[in-house]
């Protein structure tokens, strides 16, 4: 039985092949499109021949059907393919991989996975382990330091140090800079150390409040960023004293504070290097990276250097921040009060600010700078008895 099976199964074999052999001239053709191929119909040496590696996808079809390399060598090139959306919209609809780059850090790839590799290999690990060693490095020195006391007695005559008008400006940055700090953290490191507490649902909810607060809060950082770097500007630049301070530690050294006008060395370090250029490159980025500046080309790879630059301003700015906060508040007995309330003891302008408080003894610098408030205790152009 078995033999006549396999007879039978060897005719039909036979004739289905004279049948495939002797089809009528008119018989439909072939389907569109990539065809099935034998192995043994495929020329082994097509790869020999003159321009093969330059061969478009149809010359390579011809010689080894199936074969797509030239196409995928031009798409993984960034070369850009059809799309039916509008160029003006989206300029790079029709580029699938974009071109091979090296951002500082990566290897030579293409631009999407380079920028995966500086955010993940080196923005993320350093950056995160930097603010941690800023943040460990306060509470070290406060634990062991302490903060700064005037060795001057209080006299009860105050000063005005900052107008309502600068405090204004400062708390609007302040409180602006504090959402964006928090918000960045949370989208920028949340997957490390709250995810795992939180869940993935809440984190996701948490995340995403956050950008948006983010996003509201970057234009009031940016206008009041401007309105201090004009406002503090005149005195933060360089002045008698500020080169002495920097050879004394600010004082750490000796024990005692180095004489300064009304901001010392460290300050103006913040102003110029934290508030006013990583201030300004994280105010140009953001706006960028939010398509609000015109007359710029918004695509893939100018957005991904974008936001290198950004985060790494930021994470830079903080760390500048994190000192500024901490000399400001626990950092520096009654510092706060000025802030809080305008005015310093006598004695603090002293023992903190002497250049600056000797101008205002001579009358260089008005003791009171603006119109005293009711119940203030203040009386415009001197230090004031209470």
């Amino acid at each position: 039985m078995k033999k006549v099976f396999s007879v039978f199964a060897a005719l039909a074999l036979c004739w289905g092949s004279a049948l495939a052999q002797t089809a009528p001239a008119d018989a439909p053709a072939a389907m569109p499109g990539i065809q099935g191929q034998n192995i043994f119909d495929v020329k082994p040496d097509a790869s020999e021949a003159p321009g093969y590696a330059e061969q478009t996808n149809g010359e390579r079809a011809r010689v080894q059907p199936g074969n797509n390399a030239p196409m995928w060598r031009k798409v993984n090139s960034g070369v850009a393919g059809f799309s039916s959306l509008p160029k003006s919209e989206a300029p790079e609809a029709g580029v699938l991989i974009q071109p091979f780059v090296q951002y500082p850090g990566s290897r030579v790839t293409n631009a999407g996975e380079a920028w995966r590799q500086v955010r993940n290999n080196w923005i993320i690990p350093y950056g995160g382990s930097l603010l941690l060693i800023v943040l460990v490095a306060i509470l070290v020195f406060h634990w062991r330091i302490g903060p700064m006391v005037a060795h001057e007695e209080y006299t009860g005559r105050k000063i005005e140090r900052f107008t309502p008008f600068e405090r204004a400006a400062h708390w609007a940055n302040a409180v602006a800079f504090v959402i964006l700090a928090i918000s960045g953290i949370v989208m920028a490191f949340g997957k490390f150390f709250l995810e795992p507490v939180l869940g993935q649902t809440l984190f996701g909810w948490l995340a995403y409040a956050l950008k948006n607060a983010h996003n509201f809060a970057g234009p009031l950082f940016a206008v009041s960023l401007l309105v201090v770097i004009i406002t503090f500007m005149r005195d933060n630049l360089p002045a008698k004293g500020d080169l002495e301070w920097f050879l004394k530690g600010g004082g750490m050294i000796e024990g005692k504070e180095v004489k300064s006008g009304r901001f010392n060395g460290g300050e103006k370090v913040t102003y110029w290097g934290g508030v006013f250029v990583l201030g300004l490159i994280a105010v140009f980025t953001g706006l960028f990276l939010n398509q609000l500046l015109p007359v710029f080309d918004y695509s893939r790879g100018n957005m991904q250097i974008a936001l290198i630059v950004h985060a790494v301003s930021n994470v830079g700015m903080m760390c500048m921040f994190l000192g500024h906060i901490y000399m400001g508040t626990l950092g520096t007995k009654d510092a706060y009060e000025a802030m809080r309330t305008g005015y310093v003891d006598e004695g603090w302008a002293k023992a903190h600010h002497e250049l600056w408080y000797d101008d205002i003894k001579a009358g260089r610098i008005p003791a009171q700078r603006s119109a005293p408030s009711a119940g203030s205790g203040a009386t415009a152009g001197k230090p004031v008895q209470v």
